[in-house]
């Protein structure tokens, strides 16, 4: 009788250990590492990826496929649109690796982060992009280096264009106020020598349309009219006339009046229907 009862206790020990190996052993995704809260009513993951803080929100039920949507910057600002596709069964994720405007060395992390997601805890290959601000710079950077791994980009008053933010008024490159101490960051994230070397540069996002364009990326683009920060004459404007001018799939929503904040739409709808179209016809 004890020995039965010693075997039975060992099997509830030992099964659920197997049915752990077995589902790795089978490709199942690992759980998320690090600390875990709740955000949204929805779990949380706080750790680290090749030293950076990095976050993931898990949906009570993700969907088959296992879609995501990444913050360009700024999580948990202006959240409605994410927090509706959480609800609808992506993941939401973001990697703290700030100052870096997009640069190689951003997308270097940015590569680090989207593997370890993709291959050890089974998210799609393709993103959804969410570039809030100077996050268009980290998305843009991201889809024009990997197109093939992007799902679709979305820029709510993007910096697309840091001569004009940044640079701006106080660098004579654009009509903003612009920032002398963002400025120096730029310089330093890109190794620049110098203001003209940076001026030079070809690698912004208002430049570097062509690879999206060719993998017919859809585009959507939402910004104010009278954005004082981040003039839309500059950036999302630019993009808007180049893009359609390469044949790319390309939607705006123009806030009349809108200055840089408050980002996003009173009713995300509009953002989180063209995510979930960019997702229903991928390829």
């Amino acid at each position: 009788m004890k020995l039965a009862i010693v075997i039975a206790l060992t099997a509830l020990s030992i099964g659920p250990l197997v049915a752990r190996c077995r589902g790795q052993e089978q490709g199942e995704p690992k759980p998320f590492p690090g600390k875990v809260s709740e955000w949204n009513g929805f779990a949380r993951h706080d750790f680290q990826v090749d030293g950076a803080d990095v976050i993931v929100v898990a949906p009570a039920k993700p969907l088959p496929g296992r879609p995501w949507a990444w913050r360009g910057e700024f999580f948990d600002s202006f959240p409605n649109a994410d927090i509706e596709l959480v609800k609808g069964g992506w993941h939401l994720a973001y990697m703290g690796v700030p100052n870096l405007f997009g640069s190689p060395k951003a997308v270097a992390r940015w590569e680090k982060f989207h593997e370890a997601l993709v291959k050890g805890h089974g998210l799609h290959p393709k993103p959804g992009l969410i570039g809030l601000s100077r996050g268009a710079l980290y998305c843009m950077s991201w889809a024009a280096a990997h197109p093939d791994k992007t799902l679709a980009v979305y820029l709510d008053n993007g910096v697309c264009d840091f001569k004009s933010w940044p640079g701006g008024k106080p660098k004579g490159l654009g009509t903003g106020p612009g920032s002398a101490a963002e400025w120096q960051n730029v310089l330093k994230a890109f190794d620049f020598k110098d203001d003209k070397e940076a001026v030079a540069y070809r690698g912004n996002p208002v430049d570097n349309l062509a690879p999206l364009a060719k993998a017919k990326l859809p585009l959507l683009l939402v910004y104010g009219d009278s954005d004082r920060a981040v003039p839309h004459k500059e950036n999302s404007g630019v993009v808007y006339d180049r893009y359609k001018a390469l044949d790319g799939p390309v939607e705006r929503v123009v806030k009349a009046g809108g200055d840089h904040h408050p980002h996003g739409l009173p009713d995300p709808k509009p953002v989180v229907e063209f995510f979930e179209k960019a997702w229903s016809s991928r390829k």
